[in-house]
């Protein structure tokens, strides 16, 4: 199930661009602002609207920290804002002056891509905010732009329909008309797949344009094998152009927005439509999932941006996915608190804790004296249960600073693995507690509730002997 739960509309023209970090959402807008939104309770931050752009704002992204935002308009600039001030850390120009029509962060923060109407696309030092390599696309004007998740390579498409695939050094490894009318958006999935003998890796890339179109692609960057992009399948339900795209943090899903006013959400396993969403009332220009929460953004021409939960969880994913919020308490925000409340069910306690400037050092040195005496906590049973959620952060705060990689943990069990299998739904697990998973409980997966496409476990070799290698350098 997805419901609606919140609607903003703030900006005062069409919407372009949705962004999550852990804990903001970022919205930018024709209006020329950029908008920035607490995930605890959708209010705006109190230095938001964001205002140093002369023209419209076409797009938005957040370095991977969050601490940076990246913002790109017809001004010609690319601008890099402080999100936890609001104030603006460097304006980088694109050198033909062009409008500027993408931004986006490579996966460690180091680089920046900026891609202009004139299809000259730039690659930035993120840290000095000089220019590192500036290129350009033969025909059209650069709308699209994807990092693969190992930062090895990024994706532009152009207004004319082609894809071009660049390595990190602005070197073009390969260009291919994708769609006939123009590509609009293109995303990579976070997560890889393997074809588990040979211990390979690809990266599924989703294309979609003009022609009405979302397409799935296969990506492999080896330096021994080199490069490879294989089209895959194309995914229907869309009756007027796809204007944006993009997958799930797991990438077992995959959402996209339309001229035809609705929002598309699909089973990346299945191909299967799970949620068709009407809300809309004008072209939906743009949709983001959230990173550790099954949150979904949609923004659109009419103005507004629509937040929508999924009813998605099993004990297992809710397992993993607090687990992914939950590194390092000790360095949380006070909004990362706030979204900690949220997912233990202590909604009412936010603002209590936001007033006495609550962050994560905090939370973790809180006793029942503190709760009581200095936040005013009057139930008895609310002050043990907050006392029992710390308690259970303490633990697993332990259990992060032993430095045990998680990947290296199954999901299901929590424990280090010895025997890892990759599912069908591209995640590993312990082989044990899989095969149980299996004879046990429906065909789905334990991280997405997702029906699975096989219920073929594959070695996983590659991540056996890394475990192996980590276990004889850790067990000393």
């Amino acid at each position: 199930m997805v419901k609606l739960i919140h609607t903003l509309a703030d900006h005062g023209d069409d919407v372009n661009c949705c962004a999550f970090s852990s804990s903001l959402l970022a919205t930018c807008s024709l209006d020329k602002t950029i908008r920035l939104y607490s995930l605890s309770d959708f209010t705006e931050l109190p230095h938001s609207p964001l205002k140093l752009h002369t023209y419209a704002v076409h797009c938005c992204c957040f370095s991977p920290s969050g601490h940076i935002l990246a913002s790109c308009s017809t001004d010609g600039t690319t601008v890099l804002w402080n999100t936890q001030n609001g104030e603006p850390l460097a304006v980088m120009e694109q050198p033909s002056g062009s409008p500027v029509r993408v931004c986006q962060f490579s996966p460690d923060s180091t680089c920046l891509v900026s891609g202009a109407a004139d299809g000259t696309v730039v690659l930035w030092n993120a840290q000095s905010y000089k220019l590192y390599r500036c290129g350009s696309v033969k025909d059209g004007s650069l709308v699209a732009c994807a990092f693969s998740p190992d930062g090895n390579l990024f994706v532009t498409g152009s207004s004319c329909g082609d894809l071009t695939v660049w390595d990190d050094k602005m070197r073009c490894l390969h260009s291919e008309k994708a769609h006939d009318l123009g590509i609009t958006c293109c995303d990579f999935s976070s997560q890889p797949v393997s074809d588990g003998e040979q211990g390979l890796q690809y990266f599924r890339l989703a294309s979609c344009g003009q022609d009405c179109q979302i397409k799935i692609w296969v990506v492999s960057f080896t330096h021994i094998l080199g490069f490879e992009l294989k089209y895959k399948t194309t995914l229907s339900g869309h009756c007027a152009p796809v204007l944006a795209c993009a997958f799930s943090h797991n990438g077992q899903m995959l959402v996209s927005g339309s001229v035809d006013k609705s929002v598309i959400v699909y089973d990346t396993n299945t191909e299967n439509i799970l949620h068709t969403l009407t809300q809309h009332t004008r072209y939906v220009t743009t949709c983001a999932f959230a990173p550790n929460i099954l949150l979904l953004a949609t923004g659109s021409m009419d103005k507004t941006v629509n937040i929508w939960q999924f009813d998605l969880e099993t004990p297992c994913q809710a397992r993993s996915t607090e687990d992914e919020a939950k590194q390092f308490p000790e360095d949380w925000s006070e909004d990362d608190v706030s979204v900690w409340l949220c997912a233990q069910g202590l909604n009412d306690l936010v603002g209590i804790f936001k007033m006495n400037n609550i962050d994560g050092r905090e939370l973790l040195n809180l006793t029942k004296e503190s709760l009581a005496d200095d936040l005013k906590i009057e139930s008895l049973g609310l002050r043990s249960k907050v006392l029992r959620k710390i308690e259970e952060l303490r633990t697993e705060a332990k259990t992060l600073s032993s430095g045990i990689p998680d990947e290296f943990l199954c999901p299901i069990t929590r424990e280090l693995m010895k025997d890892p299998v990759i599912a069908s739904d591209g995640y590993s697990y312990e082989k044990e507690a899989m095969e149980n998973w299996i004879s046990k409980k429906k065909r789905t997966s334990p991280m997405t509730n997702l029906v699975l496409p096989s219920v073929v476990l594959t070695p996983n070799r590659t991540l056996k002997m890394a475990i192996s290698r980590w276990l004889e350098t850790h067990q000393k």
